[in-house]
């Protein structure tokens, strides 16, 4: 039942706009071929108004491919650009009035009511960094000398007589495929040529790369299980959880409810791809190792939770963490009750054993006694010392940010 309910909203408005897109792609190819049976509008548009909307349906489908991707990752700008697509799409139909066209214009009206629907869904903010502005402005900089420039020279050019003519110019130069259907006539117009082949040649190898550099980076990153350097830049107040053991799960779960930034960092290349797959921010490193904590800015981090299935992997990555960052504090699991004392003297604030708490709860819950006393009694004796207990821990704050009932209760859970 989740997943018809998951299908029914996102997945469908995500469907829904890869198949408009596709739609008006393999349309908009066949009106421009002459493919298509007429309908019965096809007597009020004109022919020419057919073909210029098949072209035009075509850039429109490859557009909407780009907005559903950008729904897929959630982000609004995808929504945004969907919905205004969407619409343009069925018009175009319309005007193709073409039997072909007609599942076209049906798509993309069911579309737009599973896309409003949804729209609280796709809350994802894109920011582009200041290279990215730059290089698009560059890019357009550049289109619009080489464009306005060559339609203010058209007396020095055969070819150019309308701003179109310019355009056209300006993109086959850019692209250094010169039909030589437009060509200077004059030694002005060849070096406005040239200034226009060099500008916007350097302009386009620029803003591919700094546009496509990023979307490349963080796909290796990805399959890597790293974050990108710019994901690292912004970590600030965040809580580490350094390894991967049978707790992480619940505690990603508990973090993600609070809606607190956490970084997963773990050496086991398995878990970090299939975490980096949930779009969990992993980076796949010893814990232990100083440069892999230095990288997750464990100096801006407000807390650190270590809770593997090895206690000396654990005592290890805490020795590390204390030597980082004296004042943040850390919170850890011991597997064997033995090792809580020495998980503490590595330098862990607070030290739980989830063999004893839950041996505790289910002795007591099989009596009927209060559950949430006995859990409020260990977590008071797994503090280091009664001044943390009262006052919450040590600089840094508390990762469960709420009181020892809190804690009881979601321990107890």
């Amino acid at each position: 039942m989740e997943w018809s309910r998951e299908w029914v909203t996102v997945r469908a408005s995500i469907v829904l706009t890869f198949a408009v897109a596709v739609f008006s792609i393999l349309v908009g190819l066949l009106h421009i071929a002459g493919v298509g049976v007429d309908g019965p509008l096809s007597a009020y548009i004109p022919e020419f108004v057919r073909q210029a909307v098949g072209f035009t349906g075509t850039l429109t489908g490859f557009a909407m491919l780009a907005s559903g991707y950008a729904l897929k990752r959630g982000y609004r700008v995808g929504l945004y650009s969907t919905a205004v697509l969407l619409p343009l799409t069925a018009i175009q139909g319309l005007l193709q009035v073409s039997v072909v066209s007609l599942p076209l214009v049906v798509l993309s009206t069911v579309s737009i009511p599973a896309l409003v629907v949804n729209r609280g869904r796709f809350t994802r903010t894109y920011r582009p960094s200041p290279t990215q502005l730059a290089a698009g402005t560059a890019l357009a900089t550049a289109l619009a000398y080489g464009t306005f420039g060559s339609f203010a020279l058209r007396e020095e050019f055969t070819g150019i007589d309308t701003l179109v003519d310019a355009f056209y110019y300006t993109v086959v130069t850019a692209s250094t495929v010169g039909y030589g259907d437009v060509t200077p006539t004059t030694a002005i117009g060849r070096m406005f040529g040239v200034s226009v082949l060099v500008i916007n040649v350097a302009a386009f190898a620029v803003a591919l790369g700094v546009l496509l550099t990023p979307a490349i980076e963080a796909q290796l990153s990805k399959a890597l299980g790293k974050m990108t350097q710019r994901q690292f830049d912004l970590l600030e107040n965040h809580v580490l959880v350094l390894g991967y053991g049978d707790l992480t799960e619940p505690i990603l779960e508990e973090l993600t409810e609070r809606g607190t930034t956490y970084v997963v960092v773990t050496d086991d290349e398995r878990e970090a791809s299939r975490l980096s797959d949930r779009d969990i921010s992993v980076l796949a490193a010893d814990p232990s190792d100083v440069a892999p904590l230095e990288t997750v800015r464990i100096g801006d981090a407000r807390a650190i939770v270590v809770a593997t299935n090895d206690d000396a992997a654990d005592a290890l990555s805490i020795l590390t963490a204390r030597q980082l960052n004296p004042d943040v504090r850390i919170v850890a699991a011991a597997t064997q009750r033995e090792n809580v004392d020495k998980l503490r003297r590595a330098g862990a604030d607070h030290v739980i054993s989830p063999a004893t708490l839950g041996g505790h709860l289910l002795v007591d819950s099989a009596f009927g006694a209060d559950s949430e006393a006995v859990a409020d009694e260990i977590m008071e004796e797994s503090e280091p010392t009664a001044k943390e207990s009262v006052d919450g821990g040590v600089p840094g704050g508390d990762v469960t940010e709420g009181t020892n009932g809190e804690d009881a209760e979601k321990s107890e859970r």
